[in-house]
């Protein structure tokens, strides 16, 4: 005799959420599993009201379409037919109340595998040729969305909040559209609260920050920062992350000439990294390590003068940083000349300098040709010396020029 299928409809919109098994669904409602497998009989108990809310959030159905039959028979649709003619005839959109859930657990391992992709592609790939690949990639994100539910809708948010976030870090960090990124930064962080991903939200708002003040608005600055801190305290935090947001805010305190404030952040930040912690980094956090920590300080210790002190930190991270980092690597060249400007060195700045342009030629990064030109313009003292010249030919030469028009 053949064993009874049960209650097939709500076993497939189970595992069409991502949740592989019966004890799965009931630990996400927080009920035993013998409910669950009362739900899955040939003869499914109507859920209690509060229990039955989450049952058809979690799957994104209502419970007559999960197999349930209501107590007293057949549902009165006739209520919900008044309702949808009321709306259409003021003029207003009849919005289904349960998104219908028609995309399988797999969809959400496909979608992050080529956010994960994307983000490794980032470090290599010209920035004006991964931009329209990673909005490409977000559009789909944002189609797939409503047609998931329970651990696959959040785990697709998830990927495309950190999509999103790719590409606001190419519009901010290679594109120089701060505008855009602003406006990109902002769907991250709701796609990240449809995840309910507060640590993605925390360096999220962190970047943020980095908008206003790149213009000089510290009170702007301070506030995102404020907000991706709280977030940061929701999640398990990692050490990295915490002290990544300390880097955050020193950049954010350098750029409006709160050096002070700055290195007492980063100082604050070596001791998180030291002292380490019991949570792993998120995989996405791939921006930032000890190494680019020492970068920021490099910098910062440009910025307040102490120019004995950034070229040993600026020489040491560049003894350090992995050959895979490219982009920072011109940065730390950059930062390097321009010690050696402002120390009266123009031979040794133009040195440095050559270097970055070198690098720049092969991976393209517009936070490198910032520091370039700031040193050029620290340069115009020296510029009818033979080494500035040189730099001059190289900076404005062909291939330089059309690279950063172009890109």
């Amino acid at each position: 005799m053949a064993r009874p299928a049960g209650n097939t409809r709500l076993k497939a919109a189970r595992l069409a959420a991502g949740y592989h098994s019966q004890q799965a669904l009931a630990d996400a409602l927080q009920v035993g599993v013998r409910q669950v497998r009362r739900w899955e009989s040939e003869t499914p108990p109507w859920p209690q009201p509060e229990v039955g809310q989450a049952l058809t959030r979690l799957l994104g159905q209502d419970l007559e379409s999960l197999g349930f039959t209501p107590p007293g028979g057949a549902p009165d649709r006739s209520r919900r037919t008044v309702l949808a003619a009321t709306a259409a005839a003021v003029g207003l959109a009849t919005v289904p109340t349960q998104a219908v859930a028609v995309q399988p657990a797999t969809a959400a391992d496909d979608y992050e595998a080529v956010t994960r992709s994307h983000r490794r592609l980032y470090w290599s790939v010209a920035p004006v040729t991964l931009h329209p690949a990673a909005i490409a990639h977000a559009t789909l994100g944002c189609a797939l969305l409503p047609e998931t539910a329970g651990q696959t809708r959040q785990r697709t948010a998830a990927a495309l909040a950190e999509t999103w976030l790719l590409a606001g870090r190419i519009e901010f960090f290679d594109l120089r559209d701060a505008d855009r990124a602003q406006e990109t930064l902002l769907r991250a962080l709701q796609a990240a609260g449809e995840a309910d991903d507060p640590l993605l939200g925390a360096a999220i708002l962190a970047h943020t920050a980095f908008i206003p003040a790149w213009v000089g608005d510290r009170d702007a600055a301070v506030e995102r920062m404020v907000a991706a801190r709280a977030y940061a305290r929701r999640g398990p935090a990692s050490a990295e992350l915490l002290a990544w947001l300390d880097a955050v805010e020193a950049e954010c305190e350098t750029r409006c000439g709160n050096t002070r404030t700055a290195l007492h952040l980063i100082g604050h930040a070596e001791t998180v990294l030291e002292a380490g912690g019991e949570h792993q980094s998120p995989e996405w956090l791939d921006w930032f390590s000890a190494v680019r920590l020492a970068a920021f300080k490099g910098n910062t210790q440009l910025k307040a003068g102490h120019l004995p002190q950034a070229r040993t930190t600026l020489l040491s991270v560049l003894d350090q940083l992995d050959p895979a980092e490219e982009k920072q690597r011109t940065v730390v060249l950059g930062d390097l000349a321009a010690v050696e400007a402002a120390a009266g060195r123009p031979e040794e700045a133009c040195r440095f300098a050559l270097s970055a342009l070198d690098q720049l030629e092969r991976t393209w990064y517009a936070m490198g040709m910032d520091r370039v030109r700031e040193v050029r313009r620290a340069l115009a003292p020296h510029q009818h010396e033979r080494c500035v010249r040189e730099l001059d030919d190289r900076l404005y030469g062909w291939s330089t020029t059309v690279s950063a028009l172009a890109r």
